[in-house]
């Protein structure tokens, strides 16, 4: 099975997990800028900072959107290789 898979192919949902990683990676810069004031004792930063901070669960539910479609591409193609009369 391993000759037959390509070290540099792109599965299913591949590229949605990365992109969710990289979005809750700025989500979760934005929340220690947002939170870093709250212990330095400065002026909290601007109410959109808050907002970036929603980023993180925006992030983690296209990961998770991704996961899920690697897991329905494998399903499916587990089940075309155990009943090939189809």
């Amino acid at each position: 099975m391993r000759d037959k898979t390509q070290t540099n192919s792109a599965a299913p949902g591949d590229r949605l997990i990365r992109a969710g990683a990289i979005v809750f990676f700025i989500g979760a810069a934005a929340t220690l800028v947002t939170v870093a004031p709250l212990f330095l004792g400065t002026t909290p930063f601007p109410t959109y900072m808050f907002g970036l901070s929603m980023l993180m669960g925006v992030g983690f539910l296209i990961a998770g959107a991704g996961v899920l479609q690697s897991v329905a591409a494998g399903r499916r193609q587990a089940r075309a290789a155990s009943n090939p009369s189809r």
